[in-house]
């Protein structure tokens, strides 16, 4: 059974394909073994991401965990990731528009049980290894950039190279920008990077209780849950490598966002491939 609909998987591959570097493996004596076709190794690194797991236990007769791990970083290494993450976000911009007026942040700590980069003592659970994700959405809550750090780091100073993401979008970006955050980052120094941004703000006071679903922050909260309950890799983090760790979010942020856009088009497009019910 696949790990996700073939909706998604579909054009999720074909962009993905697309952005591949081309590869031409020629061995002299021509004795060498076939290289496992890219499809192969993309169905298992999907499998991982929402299933979690070992390489190991995702590998079979098909493809082995030393495969797996050395696609991936070939792939990293050629930007794929982030860039299937671009792709995504400019044909929703595209097809449905993105509300970059408004932009919400938040942390989310999780486990990482093996340490490594971008890990520290997780103050919710014990003192224990843990990895905090800065994420920054738009206003209807799709994930458009991410900082990682240790999970004792303070959400507040994370706050500049989180927005500093928005540099993906280059010159289009609205004339105003009002960044929604709760009352962690009620503070004289984050008022003076927002204003050094050229964003406004609205800012919970601390001290003030406020039900979340009052604000226009409550779509990043939601997003922090499709990120842990739809993808268990990110719910535990078992990547010791900070450039490993962003493939992963990346990928779950360009799944996230083609699923929005399948959903909305639907009542706005029609396509050959279209769906007799909404997604």
């Amino acid at each position: 059974m696949p790990v996700l609909p073939s909706s998604i998987t579909a054009p999720l591959w074909e962009q993905f394909h697309a952005l591949i570097p081309r590869r031409q493996v020629v061995h002299p004596l021509g004795c060498h073994r076939p290289r496992v076709p890219d499809r192969v190794v993309f169905d298992k690194l999907l499998a991982r991401l929402v299933l979690g797991g070992t390489y190991q236990q995702h590998a079979d007769h098909q493809v082995s965990a030393t495969t797996l791990r050395s696609r991936r970083d070939e792939w990293i290494a050629a930007g794929v990731f982030e860039a299937l993450h671009q792709a995504a976000l400019e044909a929703y911009d595209q097809a449905i528009g993105l509300d970059l007026d408004n932009l919400a942040v938040d942390g989310c700590i999780v486990k990482a049980p093996g340490g490594g980069e971008n890990t520290g003592p997780s103050p919710v659970d014990r003192g224990k290894s843990g990895t905090k994700r800065s994420l920054l959405v738009e206003g209807g809550g799709l994930p458009i950039g991410c900082a990682l750090a240790g999970a004792h780091r303070h959400d507040s100073p994370l706050l500049r190279p989180t927005l500093e993401t928005l540099g993906r979008f280059g010159f289009h970006l609205p004339d105003r920008i009002t960044v929604h955050l709760d009352s962690g980052y009620d503070s004289r120094v984050t008022r003076n990077l927002l204003t050094e941004l050229g964003c406004g703000w609205q800012i919970i006071p601390k001290g003030a209780f406020l039900p979340i679903n009052h604000t226009r922050r409550w779509v990043v909260e939601r997003t922090n849950s499709w990120h842990t309950r739809g993808f268990k890799s990110l719910a535990i983090v078992t990547d010791r490598r900070a450039v490993v760790q962003a493939a992963w979010v990346a990928l779950a942020s360009a799944v996230i966002v083609i699923r929005r856009l399948i959903r909305k088009a639907w009542t706005a497009y029609r396509w050959d491939t279209r769906t007799a019910r909404r997604p």
